[in-house]
């Protein structure tokens, strides 16, 4: 379980989407919010993704398959400041467009930072995940670099945004550094792709 994990492709357009199809786990948030450090430290390999110093690397729509059970796909990071407003409202179309449109998808992991409140792109996103009618869960990333009651307050004030969730249920603390959530996240997937 969790034990063939590869890089796919990456993809630009839509047409380009990896077949045969599979079950599509996403992941989605804004810039420089963890997401390739999540898929290494989840399955433990260090350069699966490549993670990157500056924001807004990931412009690319990038497909891995874990052991071809399910494909885990990391969507463009949004709300990065430096790339063109004309740049921003393309990934920002194609990112909608993905998310309403693959059929495919079984579970969206929407990453927060957890030292800032979510920011407008983030409401923004959830009401999306919402009106497309995908299961998904919020991960607070990078949270070894919070206190004890800075988690508490942190919880509390991401429920605030999103009533709807409900801590280790849909909601998770997760540090890619002390591997914080990582075993509730796998148990997910493996409840979803390998007891089913």
């Amino acid at each position: 379980m969790f034990e063939n994990i590869k890089f796919i492709r990456s993809v630009f357009h839509l047409k380009d989407i990896p077949k045969p199809s599979l079950p599509v786990v996403i992941l989605c948030g804004r810039s420089n919010v963890g997401k390739s450090s999540f898929i290494n430290s989840l399955f433990n390999k260090k350069n699966l993704a490549k993670t990157s110093s500056s924001p807004g690397k990931t412009r690319s729509i990038n497909y891995y398959n874990v052991d071809d059970k399910f494909y885990l796909v990391d969507l463009p990071g949004y709300g990065y400041a430096k790339t063109s407003k004309k740049e921003q409202e393309y990934w920002g179309k194609l990112l909608s467009a993905y998310i309403v449109k693959v059929n495919d998808i079984v579970l969206a992991v929407h990453l927060v930072d957890s030292r800032h409140a979510p920011s407008e792109l983030d409401i923004s996103l959830n009401e999306l995940l919402r009106y497309a009618d995908l299961p998904y869960i919020v991960l607070l990333s990078k949270s070894d670099k919070l206190n004890q009651s800075e988690k508490s307050k942190v919880i509390k004030n991401t429920k605030q945004f999103f009533p709807e969730l409900i801590q280790d249920e849909n909601l998770f603390l997760y540090s890619s550094e002390k591997g914080t959530g990582r075993k509730e996240i796998l148990s997910r997937f493996s409840k979803l792709f390998y007891l089913s």
